[in-house]
């Protein structure tokens, strides 16, 4: 069943590049293209798409109020996944976007392959945020989150596994991590689901988040096999 998207900006040529991008892949249908924040949210309601993709500088309502209001129903009603999409990465709207329900983050410069993999990470309850912005976030909270020691896996990570999060929490996308270890994507994948299970991480972002705070980000002692 393809995966439905509503896109919000209020830039046309950007509109229609997402489209032009989503609709190229087979699993992904675009419902509609609106031009504001007030637009998303009547679309979300009559078309009840699986993820929205939203700028944050919007006419009307922007896109960090429309993922506030959307977090505020998913008890009530359909909630699209939300995706920021936007020329901004300010540390403020990364946070207030992520903390808001959003279930990713990219700058318009993104590669079309980011986009789409943001789209069906996002469908599947997954999180993707840009690399850059992921890297330097994490470089800047490891140190005060790791005064507190981080947490240990249910079981010691791989030696493979390791190495996967490392280029995860380094920026790296699943197809660049697979050409980078000479693995399949699925062995990737594999491995991610993995780690995931032994931290009872959410998403990747919280697995790349823990490689920092345990050090093996930066090739340190403490993410090691992650076990005593």
């Amino acid at each position: 069943m393809a995966i439905s998207v509503v896109i919000a900006d209020d830039q046309e040529m950007v509109r229609t590049g997402f489209r032009m991008i989503l609709e190229s892949q087979p699993d992904i249908t675009v419902l509609a293209d609106v031009v504001d924040g007030a637009a998303a949210l009547s679309a979300v309601e009559r078309l009840r798409p699986d993820v929205l993709l939203l700028d944050i500088r919007m006419p009307k309502v922007d896109g960090l109020e429309v993922t506030r209001r959307l977090a505020g129903l998913a008890e009530d009603g359909h909630t699209p996944r939300i995706v920021i999409v936007t020329t901004f990465d300010l540390d403020e709207y990364v946070h207030t976007a992520l903390h808001g329900g959003a279930s990713g983050f990219l700058l318009k410069d993104a590669s079309p392959a980011m986009l789409v993999e943001a789209v069906r990470a996002a469908a599947v309850g997954d999180a993707l945020v840009s690399p850059a912005i992921t890297v330097r976030l994490l470089r800047e909270l490891a140190p005060a989150a790791a005064g507190g020691g981080a947490r240990s896996p249910a079981e010691p990570l791989t030696d493979r596994e390791q190495d996967v999060v490392r280029a995860l929490a380094r920026g790296r996308t699943n197809a660049e991590i697979a050409a980078e270890l000479y693995v399949s994507l699925s062995t990737v994948k594999t491995h991610l689901a993995n780690v995931q299970a032994k931290l009872d991480a959410r998403n990747r972002v919280e697995i790349a988040a823990w490689a920092w705070e345990s050090g093996l980000a930066a090739g340190g002692p403490g993410g090691g096999a992650g076990g005593p």
